[in-house]
């Protein structure tokens, strides 16, 4: 129902690391309900399975004739109600998944979790009709109907929004049958994913650590300790590598027949759909990164390794920090100031709204066993407020990582007051403001930093996460590609996939790192394959995007905040070429992505004046 915007990059922190870190919160879920047995759960629950069955039974094959009857109808009415019973649905599923994430191997907070995505699955079966039969409504009855009818026209964006579906919708008994079987379909496998993914256990030096410590460990300044964690991940890996190879072969399968039945033609077009964004533009996008690999991946990569002192970096070298990194913990006062500092520089109003996350318990920062790994920020719903997931650490990224997630916990402020149905942004636009808050908490560190070789180290960790934002997304989007292309040819098998992950990330990377024996698995890690096929190049688009809006602002006399900010609230109602003409910016022009390219580019020779 509602998306988790989430990046990636266990035990809970203890003795002198836990005192450099200070006081870490935990969100407090109250505002959504006090507890997993609390009656105002087991109220909304049944409340929500008995107004759906009445919504049905009331609007069920009337729809029609209430557009017909123009300013008298009460189609109006009939979605106002409906965004009532989203909403509601929307705050269980969200509690539910929130309570889950926190530890998903508690026995009790799974079978909560399980237990609420089966009723709320029944529920809104009953409301699948609503849109399916408003979009068999003739489009110039749609049309004076919105015209006539003020509470419809309230909703006019959305109603335009749902009629891009009509020509891959089924039959209602089709699509009601596929919606029940998600239960037991691809959301089964997405929870046998996160669950197994959840219980590795990776080896180093008879230490197991958890999937998000272990992958902390290739940011080591210690050569050695980066290549036992890179080798010890290979071998969990690959000692489950026939379930995450029945997930991926299952996943891409459901995903071509439901493609099939609908009449998309590419593998990628019902995400293109679902992102609201032409796939004439992806493609720009995807073959200008492409095309940029050599001045933006391979040389930079280059560089490091001369750094580094080596011929070429190993892939477990490729986030190795420099000699002039920082070592020191960031504890999580230093990161709450930085980030609350760079957002108040750009506007007081950003910090203030950031502000609450932390004042009001809507972070959940510790690393702990069971909770799910990376990070992410859920919006809920609008009658509450997003929280925002993270395992921090004190690395310099995790500061970044804060500076994005609460970027989307902005956004998704602000785009609140749009409503239940219309708040939600596309993906491609839902990384905006988030890799935005990134880049004003990048800038501001960078300016107060006059050190040569402290500039020199900053600058080369925001290349990196860009190289990680861009050229990585990218070749995420062509892996999958590659594995949904050869699935309809039949099952693929583990060397397959190894195959292509190896493919693309030679491609990607350059030949300045060498792909060890044991990255042919590296791609199981990656839940964005399993429960968002082809949300990856969304960064890419919100990477360049923010480039590009950057440097509006940077060259802007005034006024840009205010901009900014309307492009925030509109939230899922302008189509993104609304929302970028107040910026003189256009994303279906090729050119646009050169710009977006040519701020990394610029950065690697500001890295190599340095050098």
């Amino acid at each position: 129902m509602h998306t988790f915007y989430g990046r990636l990059h266990a035990p809970a922190q203890s003795g002198r690391k836990a005192l450099e870190l200070g006081s870490l919160p935990e969100w407090n879920l109250a505002d959504l309900y006090p507890g997993m047995d609390a009656p105002e759960l087991k109220r909304d629950i049944a409340k929500a399975g008995a107004d759906a069955a009445a919504f049905e039974s009331r609007w069920k094959g009337t729809l029609a004739a209430e557009a017909a009857r123009g300013a008298d109808g009460k189609l109006g009415e009939a979605l106002k109600a409906y965004e009532a019973l989203e909403e509601l649905i929307g705050k269980i599923v969200s509690y539910a998944g929130l309570i889950y994430a926190g530890d998903t191997s508690d026995p009790k907070r799974a079978k909560l979790y399980g237990d609420v995505q089966e009723k709320m699955t029944d529920a809104s079966s009953h409301l699948l009709f609503f849109g399916l039969e408003l979009n068999l409504v003739d489009d110039k009855a749609i049309e004076l109907a919105l015209d006539a009818d003020p509470g419809f026209g309230h909703y006019r964006p959305w109603v335009i929004d749902l009629r891009k579906d009509k020509p891959f919708q089924l039959e209602d008994r089709i699509e009601q049958l596929f919606h029940e079987k998600s239960v037991t379909g691809r959301g089964a496998w997405n929870r046998l994913f996160d669950e197994t993914m959840t219980e590795l256990r990776f080896d180093i030096d008879g230490e197991k650590l958890t999937l998000e410590p272990m992958l902390n460990k290739l940011q080591d300044a210690d050569g050695a300790v980066r290549r036992k964690a890179s080798e010890a991940l290979a071998a969990t890996f690959a000692g489950n590598l026939r379930t995450f190879t029945l997930i991926t072969n299952t996943l891409a399968k459901d995903k071509e027949i439901s493609d099939r039945w609908r009449g998309f033609d590419d593998i990628a077009d019902s995400r293109h759909l679902a992102n609201r964004v032409e796939r004439s533009v992806v493609d720009a996008l995807a073959s200008a990164v492409r095309d940029a690999y050599p001045r933006l991946s391979h040389r930079y990569y280059r560089m490091k390794a001369r750094w580094l002192g080596m011929d070429e970096m190993n892939h477990w070298d490729r986030n190795a920090p420099l000699p002039e990194t920082p070592q020191a913990t960031i504890s999580w006062d230093e990161a709450r100031n930085t980030v609350l500092s760079a957002y108040h520089r750009f506007s007081p109003e950003m910090a203030d709204i950031a502000r609450r996350f932390f004042d009001r318990n809507w972070i959940d920062a510790p690393v702990r066993p069971g909770k799910s790994p990376g990070a992410f920020a859920h919006p809920t719903v609008p009658s509450a407020h997003p929280y925002v997931l993270l395992n921090y650490m004190g690395k310099p990224r995790d500061v970044m990582t804060l500076a994005h997630e609460l970027g989307h916990g902005v956004h998704q402020v602000l785009a609140g007051g749009q409503g239940a149905l219309m708040a939600s942004t596309p993906l491609t636009l839902a990384e905006t403001a988030s890799v935005f808050g990134e880049m004003l908490t990048f800038r501001s560190l960078l300016d107060k930093t006059e050190d040569r070789r402290e500039r020199k180290a900053m600058l080369a960790q925001k290349v990196e996460d860009m190289i990680n934002t861009v050229v990585r997304q990218i070749a995420f989007y062509e892996f999958e590609r590659k594995v949904h292309t050869e699935r309809k040819n039949g099952e693929l098998t583990s060397d397959q996939l190894g195959k292509f992950w190896l493919e693309v990330q030679a491609e990607s990377l350059g030949p300045a790192i060498k792909l060890r024996e044991g990255y042919e698995t590296f791609w199981t890690y990656i839940p964005h394959f399993i429960h968002s096929p082809f949300y990856v190049y969304a960064y890419a688009f919100g990477d360049c995007l923010v480039n590009s809006l950057y440097a509006v602002y940077q060259n802007a006399e005034g006024g840009f905040q205010e901009k900014y900010f309307d492009m925030l609230r509109a939230g899922g109602t302008k189509h993104h070429s609304e929302l970028l003409k107040p910026f003189g910016l256009d994303a279906s022009d090729p050119a646009f992505w050169q710009i977006g390219l040519g701020v990394i580019s610029n950065l690697i020779d500001e890295l190599e004046a340095l050098d």
